[in-house]
């Protein structure tokens, strides 16, 4: 059975490398750390190519819209750093560059045609998490057990993406099971951040983290049932949209745990701006999403409420919580930094910043905890075990062999407290407006304690599953880097837990220097236009403001 799920492993990791043409494979491979810059240094791309690689994806729309690019000149083009990507990273489960050029064709045929570009998305190369289901390719979502199984259809949103306008070229790299906030399967091994291989990508979504940091994507698709999009949002320095439940469809996708809906796991976008992250999720509710899956709210984009907050930085500004401890494990310095950072962009640029008292963070952690262990990891080790794979080391922590499942009761029961707790949530964000005497626009939080981490060693997912508990929506924004002459060890401070100490200890500024630094802005449940919007306005003090920080408090 072993060598069996290996030469299945084997015959895939085989199969891949061939969808790379001989043209756009890298003769000898670089020994650097540090790989992000690869491809601004080799001849694989063209200078044209180079610069449409680099433009985003609100800049490619409008000129593939005006015909000043065509669509296979820029599916070429992402095509071929989309393959120096996955050989310097290992970012990909599926590469059909073919497919993408025929398809790029197709729309630039329509448009000689029609004068006008099929949808807002036209031409656009989008890249997609491995759950996305693309007809005539493997979903093996790092299971080995899925190996050899073609799809028959689409998922509901490969199909809406498609009657946008974007092509689709590229399936990215998960860990085996979804669950854990790093990539690592035993079909193609380790996804490796490229501005250090030594480094994790995050996860689950990691390979699409590690394609669009390489810039072999310019907008992606990810999923978050615990902080899969914003995990490798941040440990890449990019931007991410965990929307709530509702609003985006997920129909027809493959997933672990399927069936499990007390906290449901959503799909959304990564990108380079907050503009693209737009882009993408007005273009998929111009589809309709809701006549496709039932599980869609009939929600159109709502410019109104974006226009509120505007209409507020114009006037008196937004106002915003903060914290950067939420009692159980402190952030490393880096991050206490980003957050001091973020609250000095916007108070200089006249918005209000108030502390939030996270709301017992503890037991919502609990209760989450209780969520992933119900089965007793009966659905994924069924999955782990049908080829007879191991189970991977980042999984071991969560599978306890005396475990036993919970009965309907019992979960009932998880489920009356996860309501219970979100009526709380809410309750205090309104005692606070109403302490206040004006709305609180948001909150700015870590995404994780840390600002990546080596291979093997996420210890905390606290602050990002959490708001999976909530469903509220969460919007990651690129903050600055670790810096090992600034960000000093804090050698004073006392651990809350042992948990808390495992990783205080983890945190080394020299191992870590030059590591993506992010927050996240979290916006009460389906806020999508007004949370994108305060975090837009976060992005732009910032940018306003890249120079000095004032002292700030390490707890709030």
């Amino acid at each position: 059975m072993s060598s069996n799920w290996e030469q299945l492993a084997a015959d895939k990791r085989q199969r891949l490398t061939k969808t790379i043409p001989e043209q756009w494979r890298i003769e000898e491979l670089p020994s650097d750390d540090s790989v992000i810059d690869y491809p601004r240094t080799e001849d694989i791309l063209s200078n044209h190519e180079l610069e449409i690689t680099e433009l985003s994806a609100t800049q490619l729309v409008s000129k593939l819209a005006s015909s000043r690019l065509s669509a296979v000149e820029v599916t070429l083009a992402f095509c071929k750093r989309a393959a120096i990507a996955q050989q310097l990273t290992n970012c990909v489960h599926e590469f059909f560059p073919e497919g993408a050029l025929a398809q790029a064709k197709e729309l630039d045929e329509y448009y000689a045609r029609h004068g006008r570009p099929v949808g807002p998305l036209h031409g656009l190369p989008v890249s997609l998490k491995d759950q996305l289901r693309v007809k005539g390719y493997e979903t093996s979502m790092g299971y080995v057990s899925f190996l050899g199984m073609y799809d028959k259809e689409d998922s509901v949103l490969t199909l809406l993406l498609r009657r946008a306008g974007a092509v689709l070229y590229v399936k990215t790299s998960v860990p085996q099971t979804l669950l854990v906030c790093e990539t690592v399967n035993n079909i193609i091994g380790t996804t490796t951040n490229p501005r250090n291989r030594n480094w994790s990508c995050g996860g689950s979504s990691g390979g699409e983290g590690a394609l669009l940091a390489m810039r072999g994507s310019v907008l992606g698709v990810g999923t978050d049932i615990g902080g899969s999009i914003r995990v490798p949002a941040a440990f890449n320095s990019l931007y991410g949209l965990r929307p709530s439940h509702g609003r985006l469809p997920y129909s027809k996708m493959a997933n672990s745990m399927e069936g499990q809906e007390t906290v449901h796991s959503v799909v959304g976008p990564i990108g380079h701006s907050i503009e693209d992250l737009r882009l993408f999720t007005m273009a998929v509710l111009e589809q309709e999403p809701w006549k496709f899956d039932s599980k869609v709210m009939p929600m159109p984009w709502r410019q109104s409420e974006a226009n509120t907050v505007t209409a507020k930085i114009r006037s008196r500004g937004v106002t915003v919580g903060v914290y950067n401890f939420d009692g159980n494990v402190l952030p490393h310095p880096p991050v206490l930094r980003g957050i001091e950072m973020a609250i000095n962009a916007l108070r200089k640029n006249g918005h209000n910043v108030v502390p939030w008292t996270p709301y017992k963070h503890d037991h919502g952690c609990d209760i989450m905890n209780r969520i992933w262990a119900a089965d007793a990891s009966a659905d994924v080790l069924k999955d782990i075990n049908a080829s007879g794979e191991p189970v991977i080391p980042n999984i071991q922590p969560l599978i306890n062999p005396d475990a036993k499942s919970i009965g309907i009761n019992e979960l009932w029961e998880i489920q009356t407290q996860k309501w219970t707790y979100q009526n709380e949530y809410i309750e205090t964000w309104r005692e606070a407006e109403e302490q206040l005497g004006t709305e609180l626009d948001a909150i700015i939080a870590p995404v994780a304690p840390t600002a990546v981490v080596r291979h093997g060693r996420f210890m905390y997912y606290g602050y990002s599953f959490l708001i999976n508990l909530l469903d509220f929506t969460s919007v990651v924004i690129p903050v600055t880097f670790a810096d090992a002459d600034i960000d000093a060890k804090n050698e004073t401070y006392v651990p809350a837990s042992e948990l808390d100490k495992a990783v205080q200890e983890e945190y080394d500024p020299e191992a870590y220097h030059g590591a993506p630094v992010a927050v996240q802005v979290i916006g009460r449940r389906l806020s999508e236009e007004k949370t994108l919007a305060v975090a837009e306005e976060l992005a732009r003090s910032l940018a306003r403001n890249k120079s000095g920080s004032q002292t700030f408090s390490s707890r709030l």
